[in-house]
C-alpha cells in the first residue's frame, strides 16, 4: 500500500516508516519539523529512510494535508503536541495542534477522491486519567484526580472515594469511563471523538491505538516533556540527582518502540470495527524509581536519588494496561522487557546529544503552580 504518516519524522512515526518500507509498502510523510523536537535547523532528520517520500507541512493546513494524501491507500496519523506539563498551560498550540490538526486530515480526507483502506489514529493512556483501582471494600474504582492537600500531606496513592482507604492498581481496559486530567489527555480524547464521529457517521475504516509509556531510540533528547526516560538518560550523563517525584512510587506501563510499531502494522491489516479503541503496552507495572535504575544500568552508572516530596499537578499515580483486546483482534503480544529496551535506548542515545533541561520545566511548571513539595512526609 501507498501510507502516509503524519508526524512521520518523529519517534514512532520514523520506526513505522521503516517498518512499513521492509514490508513492501511505500511511504509517505507529512511533517513540520517542530524546533522544540527536530531543532532549529528545520531539516529532516538523518536517521528518516532515504526511501521515504519526506513532505514539510503542517497538519493544520487543509491544502497541505489534502496534497498529501494525493495516491494514499492508509493513513497513520501521529503528528501532535505530547507534553503533558507543557499542554497544561500551553493550551493554545495544544489544542490547536492536536485537536485542530485532527479535524483538518478527516475534512481533508472525506473532501478528497481517496478511497483508504486504514486510518490508525495514535492516541494515549492519558485519556484514562488515573487508571482502573480495586477497593476490598467497595469493588472496581475509575478515581477521579488527586486532591493537591492530599499530595501536600505527602500522600500520593489514589484514594477509594467511599472508604478513603488506599486502591489498588489493576490493568485498565478500553471500555471503562474516560476522565481527562491534563490538557494533553483532553486533545487525545478530542482527536478520538472526531476519529470516531467520522467512523460513525462517514464509515471511515479508523482504528484507534491507545499508546501507553513508549520509549525507545528517536525519542527526543532535547525535548524534556516528552517522557521521563530522555530526562534521566540527561541526568545521569551529567551526574545529577533524580528527584523521585512522589516518592518514585508512580507506576507506568513503559512499552518499547518496537512492540508499539508492530500494533502498527497489526492495525493496518486488521479488519476492526471503525472507531475501535485498543490498548497498546505491556501489561506490566513498573515504578518510575525502578525506570530509572534500570536506565542507570544500562548506562553502568550509579543513580543518585532525592527524595524532596516533589510532585507534578496534572501527573496520575498508576495506569498499565490491559491487553485482551489487542491479543484477540490484533493478534498482539509485547516481547521487548525494561531492561532489553532501555539497553537499546541507551545504545542508540550515546551517539548523539543530549541536552539537560530538567531545570527548565521545573521552573516553567513551579510559574503557573503546578509543581509542588510536600510540606511533610505521609
Amino acid at each position: 500500500m501507498r501510507v502516509l504518516i503524519t508526524g512521520g519524522a518523529g519517534f514512532i512515526g520514523s520506526h513505522t516508516a521503516d517498518a512499513l518500507l521492509a514490508a513492501g509498502h511505500q511511504v509517505r510523510i507529512l511533517d513540520i519539523l517542530d524546533p522544540q523536537i527536530h531543532g532549529p535547523a528545520g531539516a529532516f532528520p538523518e536517521y528518516l529512510d532515504p526511501r521515504v517520500e519526506a513532505i514539510r507541512g503542517d497538519v493544520r493546513s487543509l491544502e497541505n494535508v489534502s496534497c498529501a494524501l494525493g495516491g494514499i491507500d492508509a493513513v497513520y496519523h501521529l503528528a501532535a503536541l505530547t507534553g503533558v506539563g507543557q499542554s497544561m498551560y500551553d493550551m493554545h498550540n495544544y489544542t490547536d495542534t492536536n485537536t485542530t490538526g485532527t479535524a483538518t486530515l478527516l475534512e481533508a480526507i472525506l473532501k478528497s477522491d481517496a478511497s483508504l483502506k486504514r486510518i490508525v489514529l495514535a492516541s494515549s493512556r492519558a485519556v484514562y486519567g488515573e487508571g482502573t483501582h480495586f477497593c476490598t471494600d467497595h469493588g472496581k474504582q475509575f478515581p477521579a484526580p488527586r486532591r493537591r492537600e492530599d499530595m501536600e500531606r505527602g500522600i500520593y496513592a489514589v484514594l477509594c472515594p467511599e472508604c478513603h482507604r488506599p486502591l489498588t492498581s489493576e490493568p485498565t481496559a478500553e471500555d471503562r469511563p474516560l476522565n481527562p486530567i491534563s490538557m494533553y489527555a483532553w486533545t487525545k480524547k478530542h482527536q478520538e471523538d472526531l476519529a470516531t464521529y467520522a467512523a460513525r457517521t462517514f464509515g471511515l475504516p479508523v482504528t484507534i491505538l491507545r499508546y501507553f509509556n513508549v520509549f525507545g531510540s528517536r525519542q527526543s533528547l532535547r525535548n524534556p516533556y516528552t517522557g521521563v526516560v530522555s530526562i534521566f538518560y540527561s541526568r545521569l550523563l551529567s551526574e545529577k540527582p533524580i528527584s523521585l517525584y512522589e516518592r518514585g512510587t508512580p507506576e507506568r506501563d513503559f512499552v518499547h518502540i518496537s512492540d508499539v510499531v508492530a500494533a502498527n502494522l497489526l492495525a493496518l491489516e486488521a479488519n476492526c470495527t471503525p472507531g475501535t479503541c485498543i490498548n497498546v503496552g505491556t501489561g506490566r507495572s513498573d515504578r518510575i524509581g525502578d525506570v530509572a535504575s534500570a536506565l542507570a544500568h544500562s548506562l553502568r552508572k550509579a543513580p543518585v536519588f532525592e527524595d524532596r516530596g516533589e510532585f507534578r499537578v496534572g501527573d496520575i499515580h498508576a495506569c498499565v494496561a490491559d491487553l485482551g483486546r489487542a491479543h484477540t483482534m490484533l493478534g498482539y503480544e509485547p516481547r521487548v522487557g525494561l531492561i532489553e529496551g532501555m539497553q537499546e535506548f541507551v545504545a542508540w542515545a550515546q551517539r548523539h546529544d543530549a541536552v539537560d533541561m530538567y531545570q527548565k520545566t521545573v521552573d516553567e511548571l513551579t510559574r503557573y503552580g503546578l509543581f509542588g513539595q510536600a510540606t511533610k512526609q505521609s
